[in-house]
């Protein structure tokens, strides 16, 4: 019980720090040329349509998970609010979306992911209406089907439960900064080094804050899943068909 309120504490600090950090963004608002900005919408709208699906199937047929679903959706927003400033035109924070990842698996993370990047473009100045599909396509798609496909692949080989989701957000978290630093690139290639040069530079300056962020939601994750499964070992039914 020691431990358990503990990691309460710990959430509750997150949560209460995260308003100062509120000015935070993703890409920021009219950095991506119109032609990339659009490319990404389009790119992105395959996964959200198949979130949408899977979604609505979680509602109708397991209605007790609606209450997690919010759980993992204000997880994200909490922790993509937090930021260290990085190279122009973007920053460095927490995903969140490793844990939603693992849960509900990969397309879910898009619709949520999407709601809370529209709603921090919209309230808190994060990020941007134009670059809405360049962020939902590194935070909510790339980055949850990594961190949901090296999970799966990690348990199949018998990783302990709490490493393999300290690996999944950890890594899923990086993936997102590197198709981030990609996205950058391809939109702004170097003068003489052209869209290579360019995304060497970006993943270089963001390995240098993003690292030890990665690392901390990787912690942050673990304990957050394992308060979940303290509380299905419990009796919990709200996720009692998690594995």
């Amino acid at each position: 019980m020691k431990r358990k309120r503990v990691y309460l504490l710990l959430i509750a600090l997150l949560i209460l720090v995260a308003p100062n950090f509120a000015s935070a963004m993703h890409i920021m608002e009219g950095y991506l040329p119109p032609m990339w900005a659009i490319g990404w919408i389009v790119v992105a709208i395959p996964f959200l349509i198949r979130g949408f699906s899977n979604i609505n199937g979680i509602v109708k047929n397991e209605p007790k998970k609606k209450l997690l679903l919010a759980l993992v959706g204000a997880f994200v927003f909490i922790l993509s609010a937090l930021k260290i400033p990085s190279v122009t035109g973007s920053c460095s924070h927490p995903t969140g979306v490793g844990l939603g990842a693992i849960l509900f698996g990969p397309t879910v993370m898009t619709v949520l992911g999407v709601i809370v990047l529209l709603f921090q473009a919209l309230l808190l100045a994060h990020g941007g209406i134009t670059t809405l599909g360049a962020n939902t396509f590194s935070m909510a798609i790339v980055g949850p089907l990594v961190a949901y496909g090296l999970f799966k692949l990690l348990k199949k080989h018998n990783v302990k439960g709490g490493v393999a989701v300290f690996l999944a957000a950890t890594l899923g978290d990086l993936a997102t900064y590197m198709m981030t630093s990609v996205q950058l690139a391809v939109a702004h290639p170097d003068a003489t080094s052209g869209i290579i040069g360019s995304m060497s530079k970006f993943m270089s300056i963001f390995a240098v804050t993003q690292l030890p962020i990665a690392i901390a939601e990787g912690i942050i994750t673990v304990i957050v899943y394992n308060l979940l499964m303290e509380y299905k070992t419990e009796g919990g039914n709200l996720i009692e068909n998690i594995n």
